[in-house]
């Protein structure tokens, strides 16, 4: 089956792969008020477009090494510290998930075209994000955490796992992601990528050579759905 993919008539993808955080689940706005809130404790203070701009996308490991060069005083430990505190936050705050995705998935599964979800996050939050909305058991046996494998987009290597894993070659992947760290990753990997662009720069996604959306309603015709 082809459908149309940034102008150019091309086959349906034999294994969709999506980011978690801000494409499966709405977290960033939660996860990003959360982060200025401790790295305003030790003493740097952001604007939320600020913050966005150094560390959306990326590991709170190289968030810590980032902030400290800009100034935050962050005790060692931190970022472990951070997860743990934040799992907490996240449980008891609850997180939904973004507005379509659920029928993007339900049309993947009927059509029968494999998925996964390859994120920098930590399964352990991947596993309360989706648990909370009823969608963890759907990617069992297809999650990729970068605290797992010890690679983290933009480095191909974390898509490159998931694609050998199920067989399929990158050229017939596609990659989902909202960050440019993503986007380029699935670039870096050979991917083709589409940029969810909800709440973030059009043209920033779009430079990697994703192609852009701004509505999960747009996706099912990208893939052929």
């Amino acid at each position: 089956m082809d459908f149309d993919f940034g102008g150019h008539e091309l086959t349906q993808p034999q294994l969709i792969i999506f980011d978690c955080d801000g494409v499966l689940v709405d977290s960033e706005p939660l996860a990003g008020a959360y982060l200025l809130q401790e790295l305003s404790r030790y003493g740097l203070h952001l604007s939320a477009a600020d913050c966005e701009a150094h560390f959306f996308g990326g590991t709170i490991a190289k968030v810590a090494v980032t902030a400290r060069h800009m100034g935050a005083d962050l005790p060692a430990g931190w970022a472990d510290d951070f997860y743990g505190q934040f799992y907490t936050h996240l449980k008891k705050e609850g997180v939904p998930l973004v507005s379509g995705i659920l029928d993007v998935l339900d049309r993947i599964e009927a059509a029968g075209i494999p998925f996964c979800v390859v994120s920098n996050g930590p399964e352990e939050k991947m596993e309360i994000t989706l648990g909370q909305n009823a969608q963890w058991d759907r990617f069992q046996g297809a999650v990729f955490s970068a605290h797992t494998y010890g690679v983290a987009k933009p480095d191909p290597e974390l898509l490159l796992i998931a694609a050998r894993k199920f067989g399929v070659a990158p050229k017939d992947c596609i990659m989902i992601d909202d960050s440019p760290t993503g986007c380029m990753g699935a670039a870096n990997a050979d991917m083709r990528c589409i940029g969810y662009a909800k709440r973030s720069d059009v043209n920033t996604l779009a430079a990697t050579g994703a192609t852009v959306i701004r509505s999960m309603t747009e996706l099912p015709p990208l893939l052929g759905l």
